[in-house]
């Protein structure tokens, strides 16, 4: 017999789906936050996006051939991690840092723990701290450099610029909710239109790619949380600013795209909701009483921590384990 078979007990699940197809939809459901990015803030964030993607792919495939190990850049993730990584950054970052970002997200986050599948936190997110950490005023810095053309006699800048909604929105300052909605504000390349991630994260839901569960939860929990903080303040309940930390900083890109990595976040039914709550517990902790005016990032990284623990307490019981010995129900 010269064909090999693996032989597996049951149960058999048959399914048309591979990594590489799930990868692709997620891409596809990256487009929109990616275009409007490109059209929000000009040629440099397309610049700091194919750095990234490039920069990933090419070191993703380096180390696995001089590891000596299968070559799987075909799968999209790697793709994926540098999509989001370049979508979580300041247009004004100098690309030499974007690339560096990339280069740590592949190499340390993701193959230095055995490839995809087997990395403890997201890649992408833990390149984010990490140049976070190292480069703090660069990668907290959203102003646009002035390198557009002149107009009547004048310096016309590509997209926008000045401080993000949430920065403006902790000290104290009142902000337009309806565009960060549409996303013509200050931020990350593409964490501004929560229009555009909602778009990508419907095609993700009709696709079947991800569950809305933990989004949902996520950002409700936020919502809820933020409502009372509101509540429990000098000026009373205001709406607005329910709606601007809905709509602002990272938590929809996070929620939609991160936090349903299927790698690092649970896979027991009731782990999903825990797993969400405490997400959006802890973004709204950072938010509103930590110095920063954005969490989602080191939220979702703490959270990734802690699945290991989540799983192991909400593991289903098993089929007539626990059960009584009458017969009774």
């Amino acid at each position: 017999m010269n064909e090999m078979y693996n032989v597996s007990t049951s149960p058999h699940m048959l399914c048309n789906r591979s990594t590489k197809t799930i990868m692709r939809d997620v891409v596809i459901g990256l487009l929109p936050a990616t275009f409007f990015g490109i059209y929000n803030f000009g040629i440099r964030a397309l610049v700091i996006i194919l750095a990234c993607v490039a920069s990933a792919v090419l070191s993703e495939y380096l180390f696995q051939k001089g590891m000596h190990k299968k070559i799987t850049v075909g799968d999209y993730s790697a793709i994926i991690t540098g999509l989001l990584l370049a979508l979580n950054l300041p247009v004004s970052l100098p690309i030499w840092m974007a690339v560096l970002g990339s280069v740590f997200a592949i190499i340390v986050v993701k193959q230095l723990f055995g490839g995809l599948g087997q990395n403890f936190m997201n890649p992408a997110l833990g390149a984010r701290c990490f140049l976070v950490i190292s480069f703090a005023g660069r990668m907290t810095s959203f102003a646009v450099e002035k390198t557009g053309s002149i107009i009547n006699g004048r310096m016309a800048v590509d997209g926008v610029s000045g401080a993000t909604p949430l920065t403006a929105l902790k000290a104290g300052e009142s902000v337009d909710v309806m565009k960060m909605f549409i996303g013509t504000t200050g931020g990350t390349i593409g964490e501004t239109s929560a229009l555009a991630i909602l778009i990508g994260g419907l095609y993700l839901v009709i696709r079947k790619v991800i569950s809305p569960k933990i989004p949902c939860i996520y950002i409700g929990t936020v919502a809820v949380f933020t409502a009372i903080y509101s509540a429990c303040s000098q000026n009373g309940f205001d709406f607005n600013f329910v709606l601007a930390h809905i709509c602002g900083g990272g938590l929809m890109l996070g929620a939609v795209f991160m936090a349903t990595d299927y790698v690092t976040c649970p896979i027991t039914p009731m782990g999903k909701v825990v797993f969400a709550l405490l997400l959006g517990i802890f973004t709204s902790i950072f938010r509103l009483f930590g110095g920063s005016a954005e969490g989602v990032s080191y939220a979702i990284i703490f959270c990734n921590l802690l699945v290991p623990l989540i799983e192991k307490v909400t593991i289903p019981t098993a089929f007539g384990k626990g059960g009584n010995n009458n017969g009774s129900r």
